[in-house]
């Protein structure tokens, strides 16, 4: 089982999610956390990469936790139970690691996103939002080109409920009031 990450720590946790995990990883990525995720991975390749690369395996799969890398503890995991929404997932995994929101990565390809000013973009952005938005920034890895537009409004109010389902997962453990 994962340990939580202390602050200094968490600026190198790094995820990789199984087949049944796609949503989370792209919600990860979102949260400002590398998040690998293929579904062609099978079971040995992806705890196999969890131990190689020292990346936190992600799984809603016993079988996996139970294969012996895992279960050893040479091979960082974390069980997200089924049931979950994909927001109630990244939940889990931000309050078993007690992990901040950061900035966000690309929710498509988990490139890094560096800020660009405006007039190295112009030619690639709408009229209507050059007059609108401020910010704007470019994956690193796939070069597309995004801004906080309305759709970002929508993912920061979900990315903020997870982290309040965190917190407050967090409260409940360490007051004592957690179910069993």
């Amino acid at each position: 089982m994962a340990q939580p990450a202390d602050q200094d720590s968490n600026r190198d946790v790094r995820f990789v999610c199984d087949a049944m995990l796609g949503g989370l990883a792209r919600w990860l990525r979102a949260a400002g956390y590398s998040a690998e995720f293929d579904v062609h991975f099978s079971d040995g390749e992806i705890v196999s990469k969890a131990f190689a690369e020292g990346t936190i395996l992600l799984t809603s799969d016993s079988g996996i936790m139970q294969r012996y890398a895992v279960s050893r503890g040479l091979a960082s995991a974390i069980f997200v139970p089924l049931g979950l929404s994909v927001i109630g997932q990244l939940a889990h995994v931000l309050a078993v690691l007690s992990l901040p929101l950061r900035q966000s990565r690309c929710m498509d390809c988990n490139g890094e996103l560096r800020q660009v000013p405006l007039e190295e973009v112009a030619d690639r952005v709408p009229k209507k939002v050059r007059l609108l938005c401020k910010a704007f920034f470019v994956c690193e890895r796939c070069g597309k080109l995004l801004w906080h537009g309305t759709h970002w409004s929508s993912i920061r109010r979900r990315l903020g409920r997870a982290q309040r389902m965190a917190a407050s997962a967090s409260n409940r453990k360490h007051t004592g009031l957690e179910r069993t």
